[in-house]
C-alpha cells in the first residue's frame, strides 16, 4: 500500500498508477445480501439453479455490488495521511463491460488522474478498475471522485 503523508505529496503522483488491492472471491451470500439491501433480486442473481441454465452459466454479481467494491479495495491500495475526511462526490463514466460470475476472484487498480481545488476541499479523481482474474475485460471501469479535506 502506498502511503501519502497530505494532499502535497499526492499531488506528485497524478498521472500515475498507483497500484493494485488484493484479490477477493464474491460468494453467493455476498450477492444475496447485495439483492437484499438494493431490492434487485432478478434471478440471473439470486437463483442458482436458473442461471446455470443461463446466459452465463451461474449466478452473477450485480454490477452495483462490484462498484461497491471501490472503497474496501481503494484502500488496500492507498491512503492519504493528514485528512480531516474524504467524502465521495461520484463517478464519471461508469462501466461493466464483463460479468463477474460468483466464485470469481476480483482486484482493482487504480490510477490517479487530478486533484483539483475546490471550495470544500480537493477533488481527487481515480480511475478505478476492477478486473476478473482470467478475463481479458474489466468487470466494472468508472473514474472516482472525491472530496480531500485537509
Amino acid at each position: 500500500m502506498k502511503v501519502f503523508n497530505g494532499i502535497d505529496e499526492l499531488e506528485k503522483a497524478v498521472g500515475t498508477h498507483l497500484g493494485y488491492s488484493d484479490w477477493h472471491t464474491i460468494t453467493q451470500e455476498q450477492i444475496d445480501r447485495f439483492a437484499d439491501a438494493t431490492g434487485d433480486h432478478q434471478w440471473i442473481h439470486v437463483d442458482p439453479d436458473r442461471a446455470a441454465q443461463g446466459p452465463f452459466g451461474a449466478t452473477i454479481a450485480h454490477g452495483y455490488l462490484t462498484l461497491s467494491m471501490v472503497p474496501k479495495l481503494i484502500s488496500e491500495i492507498y491512503t492519504v495521511e493528514g485528512l480531516t475526511m474524504s467524502v465521495n462526490y461520484g463517478c464519471n463514466k461508469v462501466r461493466f463491460p464483463s460479468p463477474v460470475p460468483v466464485g470469481s476472484r476480483v482486484r482493482a487498480g487504480a490510477e490517479l488522474l487530478s486533484l483539483v481545488p475546490g471550495p470544500a476541499g480537493v477533488h481527487s479523481t481515480v480511475r478505478v478498475t476492477i478486473e476478473r482474474e482470467g478475463s481479458g475485460k474489466p468487470a466494472c471501469a468508472a473514474e472516482i471522485v472525491a472530496v480531500l479535506v485537509p
